[in-house]
């Protein structure tokens, strides 16, 4: 008899059924692994608060009429279990675009509520009365804010005004757009005429950013534009986007259906 080494060719078969019998065990449990992350996430998924922004631009003859079924929709969402924020506004350039703005403490809770009536009389009336289908944008918060941070309004006596920015960073640069606005962030937040302040980052894509921007008024802006601390925010938004000037991605925005202070 022939050998090979210390195994004899007429063992090598079973050698070989072992070996391969040993590799698809591994085989198995790192597919077993995979699948595990692959629930670990969806899980990790499903538990992350849901940024949600929809766009819708409305015929002329229906504003009204949307308008009314979105504060219904607010007032609904406001008062389910899971909501963080539910708002709605016109553009102020534009009043046929319109937004609702909301979060939730996770998908599921977004999930349920958009089996209710007026999620879904929204969705029907959307059909009928929009110039074009509406945009939905989901977005991750960056240092977000509490539930209550985010029930907070405007006085009585205020005028208020909400910004939107979206900013498309130039690929490489969107980590350093992150940091300028981590330093800037708690300055914003502390101006006495700021309601509410918060950056996100689109899920459809990491180099795409919108801030939120509320403010107690038209003077209370004008001063967050003059304030020292955003003036590195302005030279980002100068040099590292993809597309100038960047005014072109501000909205301008009027509450009709306003959150409330809990």
């Amino acid at each position: 008899m022939k050998t090979t080494g210390i195994f004899s060719i007429t063992k090598m078969p079973v050698v070989l059924s072992i070996a391969m019998f040993f590799c698809m065990i591994n085989m198995g449990l790192v597919a077993q692994d995979l699948k595990g992350a692959t629930v670990a996430e969806s899980i990790a998924k499903q538990s992350e608060t849901v940024a949600r922004l929809t766009r819708y631009e409305v015929k002329r003859q229906h504003r009204a009429a949307f308008r009314k079924m979105a504060k219904k929709y607010v007032s609904h969402s406001l008062r389910q279990k899971g909501n963080i924020l539910s708002e709605a506004y016109y553009e102020e350039e534009n009043p046929s675009v319109m937004w609702i703005v909301e979060r939730w403490e996770n998908r599921n809770k977004f999930e349920e509520n958009s089996k209710r009536p007026p999620f879904r009389i929204i969705e029907s009336m959307s059909g009928k009365v929009l110039v074009q289908p509406a945009k939905v944008i989901y977005a991750k918060d960056l240092e977000p804010l509490s539930k209550r941070q985010w029930r907070t309004v405007a006085r009585k006596n205020d005028k208020p005004i909400t910004i939107m920015l979206f900013v498309d960073a130039r690929a490489g640069t969107e980590d350093n757009f992150k940091k300028v606005y981590h330093t800037a962030m708690p300055q914003f937040r502390s101006e006495p005429g700021v309601v509410t302040y918060q950056l996100s980052q689109l899920e459809e894509d990491s180099t795409q950013f919108v801030t939120y921007e509320k403010f107690r008024g038209e003077d209370a802006f004008q001063y967050h534009l003059k304030f020292p601390p955003i003036q590195p925010v302005i030279d980002y938004l100068e040099t590292s986007i993809k597309k100038q000037p960047f005014q072109t991605g501000i909205h301008r925005l009027i509450e009709f259906a306003p959150g409330t202070r809990e």
